[in-house]
């Protein structure tokens, strides 16, 4: 176990450097960040100048190799934009966006895995074909779309639930959140259900299918013949065998979440690190965009990670081969 997991973490070091280099290559078509820095009337001396001084006149891998030994030191430069060290504006900017990410992978995840074993349980029932055609709607529309109609119904119509910001939140420490008070928590249901929509109606199509699959096996046969209690098959049997291809959807699922809250974030004026990326790439803000796509990719090889080992645990034929590998 302890070979596969320094093997996943080697893999992962190759994967950031990579996304670095990527990205880095990337942005030098994004724009000029002087022109974001200084005024119109600037002098072209003292533009070449402030280039000069950024090292922006540098090739790309003298800038990476730079970039890239200042962040090993935990620094990630400073902002064009806000004058300020990017390290201390992602710290402002990510409780929001986990705790929005969490919420919407709860909510996936509850609801996905509910209505995912009704369906595969009930699947004749008219509740179970409300719920196909509700998985419709979550994969057909677009995330903005289903954010525009949430407001339009829930606050603007009925008045219920607020449109934009956070709420009132309460600092514990160098976190932030808004789980402590009721406008914290009024404010993050719309863009919670926004996120999670998409991945709940993934969940649920995925948990039915593979509920199916498994309950025509031949070891649910014999579980049965051996007497076991219908509820004791269903959910001792089958849908434990069901999670394995699920953990990995929901692992996948969660970094895609924390990826891809820029348009639900831009839509609710959520203050994350997804609405700070939209401001960043509207400025040609560097620095701000390679380390948000860096967090962004080490959030998904950690989640990587942690999907591979909880498989082995989850599977024992896995954790056999993997012994049996190293």
């Amino acid at each position: 176990m302890l070979a596969f997991i320094l093997r996943r973490a080697i893999q992962a070091v190759v994967v950031l450097a990579v996304v670095g280099l990527i990205a880095f290559s990337m942005f030098r078509f994004a724009g000029d960040p002087v022109n974001q820095i200084v005024g119109p009337d600037t002098p072209p001396a003292e533009r070449a100048e402030i280039r000069k001084s950024l090292g922006l006149d540098d090739p790309t891998l003298v800038q990476f190799a730079r970039y890239a030994g200042a962040v090993l030191k935990g620094d990630f430069g400073i902002s064009y934009q806000f004058r300020q060290p990017v390290a201390a504006l992602l710290a402002e900017r990510i409780p929001a966006t986990l705790e929005l990410a969490f919420c919407a992978t709860l909510f996936a995840l509850s609801v996905g895995v509910l209505m995912g074993v009704y369906c595969a349980l009930r699947r004749d029932t008219w509740l179970a074909g409300l719920f196909q055609a509700v998985s419709l709607v979550g994969v057909s529309l677009p995330t903005f779309l289903i954010g525009i109609l949430l407001i339009f119904l829930f606050s603007v119509t009925l008045g219920w639930l607020p449109s934009y910001g956070r709420g009132d939140t309460v600092r514990l420490g160098f976190w932030t959140t808004g789980f402590l008070t009721i406008s914290g928590l009024k404010a993050l249901i719309l863009p919670a259900v926004t996120l999670g929509l998409f991945q709940m109606t993934l969940i649920m199509r995925l948990v039915r299918a593979e509920m199916l699959e498994v309950l025509r096996t031949d070891y649910i046969r014999f579980a049965r013949a051996r007497g076991l209690t219908t509820n004791a098959v269903h959910f001792g049997h089958a849908l434990k065998n069901t999670l394995v291809p699920v953990i990995t959807i929901a692992g996948l699922q969660l970094g895609s979440v924390i990826a891809f809250s820029i348009i639900t974030e831009t839509v609710f004026q959520w203050p994350g690190m997804g609405l700070l990326f939209v401001q960043a790439v509207q400025n040609v803000d560097v620095p701000i965009m390679a380390a948000y796509l860096l967090l962004v990719a080490a959030i998904f090889v950690t989640i990587n990670l942690a999907v591979d080992v909880l498989y082995t645990m989850v599977d024992p034929r896995l954790r056999l081969s993997t012994g049996r590998a190293a």
